[in-house]
């Protein structure tokens, strides 16, 4: 299986971010991948506060720490491409990480 960093927006309509984010977890599996959305992990209750500017730097980097494991970087775009987003897909090829788009017909 090739491990496989989701990039996905949080920040804003969170509910429907995370509704999206496991879509797109699902259908990473869905293609035999092994997916980690870190945005999904990190920022659950009792975990980081994504509101926190500290703790919403401390779950970035410490999601941006996988990609030296990742076979590639799977960015869902359906809903956009936020500015979190961006600074992933650039740390993934700062680190030669290829990054593919991905849509999966998601309506919000």
């Amino acid at each position: 299986m090739k491990l496989v960093l989701i990039e996905s927006p949080y920040a804003g309509a969170v509910e429907r971010n995370l509704a999206y984010a496991r879509a797109a977890l699902r259908d990473s599996l869905r293609r035999r991948e092994a997916p980690l959305a870190s945005h999904c992990l990190y920022t659950q209750p009792g975990v980081l506060d994504d509101t926190l500017p500290d703790e919403r730097r401390r779950g970035i980097d410490a999601g941006h720490a996988w990609l030296q494991h990742a076979d590639f970087v799977a960015v869902y775009a359906d809903l956009g491409i936020s500015e979190g987003m961006r600074q992933g897909v650039a740390r993934a090829l700062e680190r030669g990480v290829p990054v593919v788009y991905r849509t999966i017909g998601y309506l919000s």
